[in-house]
């Protein structure tokens, strides 16, 4: 997570070149999938934990720090 918004950041600033910045967004592409993912399973042993099926809907996350 931390990779991921030290990427943002330089994106923001806009001194990178357009290769350095393609490169960045690609790896931020990569990274993003792989939070997605985790968060998917996440999400999937908590619903078993709780015994929830999959047709259960979740609830919206609010988070504070942002």
């Amino acid at each position: 997570m931390k990779e991921l918004e030290s990427l943002i950041e330089a994106l923001e600033q806009g001194d990178l070149s357009l290769e350095a910045s393609l490169q960045s967004f690609e790896r931020g592409v990569a990274l993003t999938r792989i939070c997605q993912a985790s968060l998917q399973e996440a999400e999937q042993k908590i619903r078993i934990l709780n015994g929830e099926t999959q047709t259960s809907e979740l609830e919206s996350f609010t988070d504070d720090n942002e």
